[in-house]
């Protein structure tokens, strides 16, 4: 279909929730996140473009109509035409050029994405953690390498908008070898936690990593990307929520986690320093 046509039946299907809805343009225009002037320019057709993937959703969601249909993609408005999307299960795949994970920040590219990752954030990685870390987990060593590099270009887009939240006590059992990592030679444990404050003062504030106390929150990891959808991981697949609501709920956990924070963002790389400093060699 067309982009003038797509446009213009989106037009006339919000024309129609604001009829249903009884509100003048600018109570309307309040309800679904956007000011009363881009509200008239849409309805006018003075423009094809269609608003922000998160607007179209908000939408839908206070409108209780399907995304098809408010896309004219389908003549069904009832929601039921998307429940089946609402929860998916993704695997894992080797290459992240190839995969889901690289789509979906793709899609998310000038939203905030935020994130609680299962160990050292993939993007601080060095390549020494990663072998290792690949070979007491049987996985794809060069495939994660990609992966972490990919995560470093897109940090580094001005666009760019990711907030990460972790426990501070993982940085601190990483740094003395401890759990997992007994077997990551001090030396190269100290050179990962410089590796990571080198990149967080390099990254930020387009990264930013937060430590929170994790003795007052607890979090399985997760990744929020924008108002589009939220991916929980669970070991190699990927939980997958695309409805506000679950999403929305994500948010505030996350926000909950920040409240937690110990360590803000623009003393990480400074705490990492001082870790580094404490790596004692073995004897």
């Amino acid at each position: 279909m067309d982009k003038r046509d797509v446009s213009a039946l989106f037009r006339e299907r919000l024309k129609a929730l604001l009829l249903r809805s009884g509100l003048n343009q600018s109570t309307f225009a309040g309800t679904i996140g956007i000011d009363r002037s881009a509200l008239s320019q849409i309805l006018s057709g003075a423009t094809t473009r269609l608003p922000r993937a998160e607007t179209l959703m908000t939408i839908a969601d206070r409108h209780k109509v399907s995304l098809d249909w408010l896309l004219g993609l389908s003549q069904d408005e009832v929601v039921t035409g998307e429940i089946r999307d609402m929860m998916e299960i993704e695997e894992g795949v080797s290459g992240y050029g190839e995969s889901f994970m690289a789509r979906w920040y793709a899609e998310a590219a000038g939203m905030k994405v935020r994130y609680v990752p299962a160990g050292i954030p993939d993007l601080l990685r060095t390549q020494e953690l990663v072998d290792y870390e690949a070979g007491i987990s049987h996985r794809d060593a060069e495939a994660q390498a990609n992966e972490a590099r990919n995560r470093i270009d897109y940090n580094r887009r001005p666009e760019t908008d990711m907030e990460a939240c972790m426990p501070r006590h993982t940085l601190e059992i990483f740094a003395r070898g401890r759990g997992i990592w007994s077997g990551f030679p001090a030396a190269q444990r100290r050179r990962q936690l410089l590796h990571m404050a080198t990149l967080l003062e390099e990254l930020y504030p387009a990264f930013r990593l937060i430590l929170y106390d994790g003795r007052q929150r607890y979090s399985v990891p997760y990744t929020i990307f924008g108002s589009l959808r939220a991916a929980i991981y669970v070991g190699d697949m990927y939980l997958v929520l695309n409805a506000p609501t679950p999403i929305s709920m994500l948010t505030r956990h996350f926000d909950n986690l920040i409240r937690a924070a110990v360590v803000h963002a623009h003393d990480t790389a400074s705490y990492a320093r001082n870790l580094a400093s404490m790596v004692v060699d073995e004897t």
